[in-house]
């Protein structure tokens, strides 16, 4: 007997994608030396957990 296959297609990749894309360019933009860009990409990669961290605080949770 074979096993089925169930493939499952999201577009959260596509979001987060966009979502670094963004993130990237406003933090690359906003940064005032070559390391500050550095940071800027490594916060770009983390944005949703900053802005969940942030969504929580201010909900007091």
């Amino acid at each position: 007997m074979k096993d089925k296959v169930v493939q499952h297609s999201t577009s959260s990749n596509a979001v987060y994608g966009l979502g670094f894309i963004g993130a990237a360019i406003y933090y690359i933009i906003q940064a005032s030396n070559f390391w500050m860009g550095v940071l800027g990409i490594l916060k770009a990669l983390v944005w949703p957990a900053l802005l969940v961290y942030e969504a929580l605080k201010q909900l007091g949770a």
